[in-house]
């Protein structure tokens, strides 16, 4: 029998834990000639996640608890517990049942015709107006700024061969983006679409500075048009001031008496660039935190216990 691995990331996910376990205990009841592991990495929640998850590991040793010793952040921990499978083929997918577990026979059965790599890619859905907006535009974003084809809608729901599986355990990643880290690494890939389900219980714990930091974590990893588009628009501005300059001198000289410069002009100039020069060295400290955080060689997370391994 072939193992799959199915791992879920959770923080605060009372509501959710044993709702998602009993789903995938029920897909893999109609699934015969697999069995399947259940890997947990609790990111030091504060309410009952814990001890619910306890509970369900003493009455099946399927299930696996990993507990951090604090937040470590969605990308670290998330990207952690995929390292700890141990099956033929690894299931990413979320705690708040967003990933529907009924479409895992579907992720298995295209791995099955020889697809390492199988992506479920949301259908647009409208949303917030807002946030719908900000979402696809991020894609677009993305998709034109990286210098490796990136995937629009596709969140980390996946299934990963186990060969996939141990080259990410070999690469050095302190802060992955593991969205754009599967398409740097090359392989075909097979896509399934689907649906999102809406949020049935809890909250969401994404914020906007936690979006904000997977976004620039995404931009940082993959792309240098950023840094070089810094340079371009510094000697374009350049040139623009100089013509500008050169213009007021030359009416200036042919006009002396009628003519006067006043400040508006000065004082808008110096906030349109001082505003420009800001917004680049914002983006130059984002490449130097991003260097900063490999340099540090810190683990992904420390893991506070572990259960059922």
């Amino acid at each position: 029998m072939r193992t799959i691995s199915v791992v879920n990331a959770c923080y605060n996910e009372e509501e959710n834990v044993r709702e998602v376990y009993r789903q995938v205990k029920e897909v893999f009841s109609r699934l015969p000639g697999y069995q399947y592991e259940q890997i947990f990495i609790d990111n030091a929640s504060t309410d009952r996640t814990v001890d619910i998850l306890k509970e369900i590991a003493r009455q099946d040793k399927r299930v696996k608890i990993i507990v951090n010793s604090r937040d470590f952040g969605p990308s670290r921990s998330s990207y952690y517990v995929l390292l700890q499978a141990s099956g033929d083929a690894m299931i990413n997918m979320v705690t708040d049942l967003q990933d529907p577990p009924t479409l895992i026979p579907e992720l298995i059965k295209k791995w099955e015709e020889g697809c390492k790599v199988v992506l479920a890619v949301k259908k647009p859905v409208k949303e917030n107006p807002l946030m719908f907006a900000a979402r696809q535009l991020f894609y677009k974003l993305i998709c034109f700024l990286s210098e490796v084809e990136q995937t629009p809608n596709f969140s980390g729901f996946c299934l990963l061969d186990k060969r996939i599986i141990e080259i990410l355990r070999k690469l050095e990643a302190p802060d992955p983006y593991f969205r754009g880290l599967i398409s740097d690494l090359g392989f075909d890939y097979a896509k399934v679409e689907f649906e999102q389900p809406p949020r049935r219980r809890g909250k969401s714990k994404c914020n906007l500075y936690l979006l904000y930091h997977v976004a620039m974590l995404g931009i940082t990893s993959h792309s240098k048009i950023p840094l070089r588009l810094a340079t371009f628009i510094g000697f374009l501005a350049s040139l623009v001031s100089l013509l500008i300059a050169l213009g007021y001198f030359v009416y200036k000289l042919i006009f002396w008496n009628s003519f006067d410069l006043g400040m508006a002009p000065l004082v808008v100039g110096l906030f349109f660039f001082s505003a420009v020069q800001l917004f680049f060295i914002g983006i130059i400290g984002e490449y130097v935190g991003a260097i900063h955080t490999q340099v540090l060689k810190r683990p992904l997370v420390i893991e506070k216990e572990r259960i059922n391994f």
